[in-house]
């Protein structure tokens, strides 16, 4: 009994779009309603951690709208393509192995039909920077709303780029 219903909440885990895929791990820090909903959850806005994977001493923050009512207790409410994200540097920088150019870093389902929100991770490799970017998109149709922020590391730990 145990099993079947663990399956059955990570599936409904998965449907709502709150497991996430791509090497990081969204640790949620704090939320605030927006507008109060007689039935079902508030609308709000969560702030969530996101350390880079491959980048040691890299946490990017997201903020973002998610919908409630009842469509957003069960799952279904497709949430806004708003984002904002700042990253900074909470420890000493340490590079796991060289990163590609551009590469998505965490990637999230914010409604049962193919809207994603994502960060991406880029290296400019000339001033020896990290840039993040995050959207969401539609496999159909994407928003050009979008946030970016970099964080400048120190010269002595070169970005090695594959």
């Amino acid at each position: 009994m145990k099993t079947a219903l663990h399956r059955l909440f990570t599936t409904a885990l998965l449907a709502a779009g709150l497991v996430a895929s791509g090497g990081a791990r969204a640790e949620p820090l704090a939320e605030v309603s927006t507008v109060w909903k007689l039935i079902g959850p508030n609308h709000k806005i969560v702030v969530e951690a996101y350390d880079d994977p491959l980048v040691e001493g890299i946490t990017c923050y997201v903020s973002r709208a998610k919908t409630g009512g009842l469509s957003g207790a069960f799952g279904l409410a497709e949430d806004v393509a708003e984002a904002s994200i700042a990253c900074r540097q909470v420890g000493p920088v340490r590079i796991v192995k060289p990163l590609p150019a551009k590469e998505e870093v965490f990637s999230e389902r914010q409604s049962i039909l193919f809207k994603r929100l994502q960060v991406v991770r880029m290296v400019d490799a000339k001033r020896n920077v990290l840039v993040y970017l995050t959207y969401s998109d539609k496999i159909i149709e994407g928003s050009p709303q979008n946030s970016v922020t970099a964080v400048a590391v120190d010269r002595g730990t070169p970005i090695p780029v594959r």
